[in-house]
């Protein structure tokens, strides 16, 4: 990161968000539950720095709780989906035969679903739409990515030298695949992971923005849903829940190019 200044600026930018995250009640100028319906729909001023919502909110109190949730929903997501993927991608990959067939037949059809549509179907059917509901339902669709990344990967490991060795060793294959070749194959899972999040942050947001994220969390989406409704009237309601999700999704792309330059071999000299 040192040689790549856009990897310190994104990591400076994640630091905050999830400072926020973390401590976000401490580092609120207001609690949550103070409105004051004497002014709604204010613009920014010195009392409130971005604002005030629909009901006399602190907009950038909603922003700093907003955090929570989408560093939550983010790595939640995408932790399920790595435990998912790169145990069933591992398998497939190394045991290969009808394991691989049956498994990969299945993250085709997985993939073959609009992950946002899928997720929609899931929360709407649980007609739960909470912050644990919202990680299951990018997570059912998010492992199938995983998994054929590491089962590529897999298949060039297992042909290599130092699986062989083991087998003559007599190691079992759980101890062979746990110990040795899952651990060579983490370098691109690290990278895609790192977009997933991002993916998983998009995701979240929208579902919010049509109402079916967490109805007890503050969201960058629901608020980007409110300012939609009154852009015309107050376009700061839009406009600074907008700017969270594009800073945070472009501060976590500019960690990830340099982890993808660091991870890939074919860049280094």
């Amino acid at each position: 990161m040192r040689r790549n200044p856009l990897a310190l600026v994104g990591a400076a930018i994640l630091a905050v968000v999830l400072f926020c995250a973390v401590a976000g009640p401490l580092v609120a100028p207001y609690e949550r539950s103070e409105r004051d319906v004497s002014r709604q729909l204010e613009a920014p001023s010195a009392d409130h720095l971005l604002g005030t919502g629909e009901n006399g909110e602190d907009v950038l109190t909603e922003i700093v709780h907003g955090a929570r949730v989408a560093v939550v929903v983010g790595l939640g997501a995408v932790l399920v989906s790595l435990f998912l993927g790169v145990g069933l991608g591992a398998v497939s990959g190394y045991f290969g035969g009808w394991i691989d067939e049956v498994l990969m037949r299945v993250t085709e059809v997985m993939l073959s679903f609009p992950g946002i549509l899928l997720a929609i179907l899931i929360i709407f059917v649980s007609q739960e739409p909470s912050v644990m509901t919202v990680i299951f339902a990018l997570a059912v669709t998010g492992w199938a990515g995983y998994a054929r990344l590491v089962r590529g990967q897999v298949l060039v490991e297992r042909e290599k030298a130092y699986v062989e060795a083991a087998r003559a060793l007599g190691l079992p294959h759980w101890a062979i695949l746990l110990r040795h070749v899952i651990p060579n194959v983490l370098g691109p899972v690290i990278v895609q992971a790192t977009f997933g999040i991002a993916s998983s942050i998009l995701a979240e947001a929208s579902l919010s923005f049509l109402g079916l994220g967490p109805q007890d969390s503050a969201s960058w989406g629901s608020l980007l849903d409110q300012g939609a409704s009154y852009f015309l009237l107050t376009g700061h309601l839009a406009l600074f829940p907008g700017l969270a999700i594009m800073v945070t999704v472009l501060a976590i792309n500019f960690v990830g190019d340099a982890l993808r330059d660091h991870l890939d071999p074919r860049t280094q000299t």
